[in-house]
């Protein structure tokens, strides 16, 4: 019995620990293989460029690919899914950092490895509470601004890389003012290789996403500068880089850094949650598995806490790269694992082939990353379909780019709530006909004319009763009673819309079932579908106010019952 209690228990750990690895066989081999070869050579340029996005050595990149490939492995589900740096929320934490330490400073890179602490313990804390809804707080026009604004900032802050000019600091318009003032500076060489790389992996991505075109382009941008002795004509490069791995320690930081940290490492772990639940939502039909979007923030929040570790940043599920581990034949996390076995082989034996990598070739890199993460249809769409929602994408790109950064991104998630409630805000009460030879209650169509019942006003709420629209429905109503005084006996509200009621609503409810009352006519509910909405009922005491003989399954039923008319099929109860 023992030993069968020991093999239940490993079998549960087995699930914990690298389950995104159960049910691989041995043919899955040479399709994780491919796709680690595949996501490595994608990932090299791609994790050095991030990682001069957010002023830090290229090798600092690597570790954060490191961390992150290895941490999901372990603790994530998503077959597809890879962690690492991500330009996405690169230019967030580096705008936070730059207002408390000198960028390329120890207490710069000691502050970043803190919040990669702060923001993995966060997201993991999400996991582990099941808060994956909170990703659903960030609507597709609101992201899509989001995306807008930090293109804008990756391209800004990247134009004195491709151009050859010293590298600005400083807000969005701070920036453009000093490339304005040193325009006349422009190295050319730079300027060929920054487009020049930009141009080959357009090319490469145009042709297929499984080209390495980045890894093409820098290989050849590096041949460039040494056979022609570029750094000699003013064209910077990374120079020596640091081989081996970094000491794994807790960075230390003040107290006072500390706090201030917090508010940026919400919004990171917020934008973090987010991205992770696309991605993972995205692929997981694909493996023939459901999305654990919840144990996929484990596993990225874990990646950030090694990369902290590691004394590198947070870490982020990439869309593209997970793209390409699905696209070249990847059958589980082994291709993460094969890919950063690949990158820590670099760092420990080849950092001194990156030496003679241009800088402009990095910021060329990241020309496409900003390019590609513009969501070009959705604008398009939107501005077609809902042109008020477009309004949302350009405010919150604006806001991104003037405000500072951390504060845009705030305004974005607080416009994505506020449209929220305002969508629930415009529901209104509307009055419902019966379709004629039908059972079938239905708002009123312009086309066809529809029944009512002498006596009788039939009512629907298309929204979740609360506190932000309570109030209109009681004037709706109440509105719609008036206009039928004298000949109103029964009020019935078709509640199939209604998905929860709140405590203000409930009262504003209540209030309205003792004014009919008052007026003479009865009130009932039909179709209350939700159980949340009905275990609402319950609990505020509605359900025994009303009583069960005005609680009805249909509306139909609801007439009969109420107006002694025969039920339409025989055995339909209210």
């Amino acid at each position: 019995m023992q030993d069968e209690a020991d093999r239940r228990t490993g079998l549960q750990g087995s699930r914990l620990l690298f389950g995104a690895l159960q049910g691989w066989r041995s043919r899955d081999l040479s399709g994780d293989l491919t796709a680690g070869l595949t996501l490595a050579a994608i990932a090299i340029p791609e994790q050095m460029a991030t990682a001069r996005l957010g002023d830090f050595s290229p090798e600092v990149g690597f570790f954060a690919f490191i961390a992150g490939s290895l941490a999901f492995a372990v603790l994530g589900a998503s077959r597809y899914l890879s962690a690492g740096a991500d330009s996405t929320i690169t230019p967030i934490f580096a705008g936070g950092l730059a207002l408390i330490a000198t960028s390329g400073s120890p207490q710069y890179a000691a502050l970043a490895a803190m919040l990669a602490l702060m923001v993995g313990a966060i997201v993991v804390a999400g996991g582990l509470l099941r808060l994956g809804w909170l990703a659903d707080l960030l609507s597709v026009p609101v992201t899509s601004g989001f995306l807008a604004g930090i293109s804008l900032h990756i391209i800004i802050s990247q134009l004195p890389g491709v151009l050859g000019l010293p590298a600005g600091s400083g807000d969005v318009f701070q920036r453009l003012a000093a490339i304005y003032h040193d325009f006349g500076q422009v190295n050319l060489s730079s300027v060929a290789l920054g487009f020049g790389v930009f141009a080959v992996v357009f090319a490469g991505e145009r042709i297929s996403p499984r080209i390495p075109g980045a890894l093409i382009a820098l290989a050849l941008a590096t041949l460039a500068v040494v056979a022609f002795d570029l750094p000699r004509h003013g064209v910077a490069v990374l120079g020596p880089l640091p081989e081996g791995l970094p000491n794994i320690s807790v960075p230390s930081v003040a107290v006072e850094d500390l706090r201030t940290l917090v508010p940026t490492a919400l919004l990171i772990a917020l934008v973090v949650m987010v991205q992770t639940a696309a991605t993972t939502r995205s692929f997981a039909g694909r493996s023939g598995q459901g999305p654990d979007v919840n144990r996929d923030f484990v596993g990225v929040g874990a990646g950030s806490l090694l990369a902290g570790l590691f004394g590198a940043f947070p870490v982020n599920a990439s869309p593209p790269r997970t793209a390409i581990v699905s696209e070249t034949g990847g059958r589980s996390q082994l291709a993460g694992l094969f890919a950063a076995a690949i990158v820590l082989a670099l760092v420990l034996f080849g950092a001194r082939l990156l030496a003679n990598v241009p800088e402009a070739a990095l910021a060329g890199v990241l020309f496409f990353v900003a390019l590609r993460i513009l969501r070009w249809p959705t604008f398009v769409a939107t501005l077609r379909q809902a042109p008020v929602e477009f309004a949302l994408i350009v405010v919150t790109a604006i806001a991104i780019v003037a405000l500072p950064i951390e504060v845009g991104v705030a305004t974005g998630i607080v416009l994505s709530l506020l449209h929220g409630l305002w969508g629930m805000t415009q529901a209104r009460a509307i009055e419902f006909e019966k379709v004629p030879g039908t059972s079938i209650w239905w708002p009123p169509d312009k086309g066809k004319a529809g029944e009512q019942v002498a006596g009788v006003l039939v009512v629907a709420f298309q929204a979740p009763l609360s506190f932000v629209n309570a109030e209109r429905f009681q004037r709706d109503l109440q509105a719609m009673i008036a206009a039928r005084a004298g000949d109103l006996r029964h009020v019935v509200l078709e509640c199939s819309s209604v998905t929860d009621i709140d405590y203000t609503a409930a009262g504003v409810l209540s209030d309205v079932i003792a004014s009919c009352r008052s007026s003479g006519a009865s009130f009932s509910i039909a179709r209350l579908e939700s159980v949340r909405a009905q275990a609402a009922l319950a609990r505020f005491g509605i359900a025994g106010e009303l009583g069960p003989d005005h609680i009805f399954r249909s509306v139909d039923n609801a007439v009969a019952a109420l107006t002694g008319q025969a039920v339409a099929k025989k055995g339909s109860q209210p």
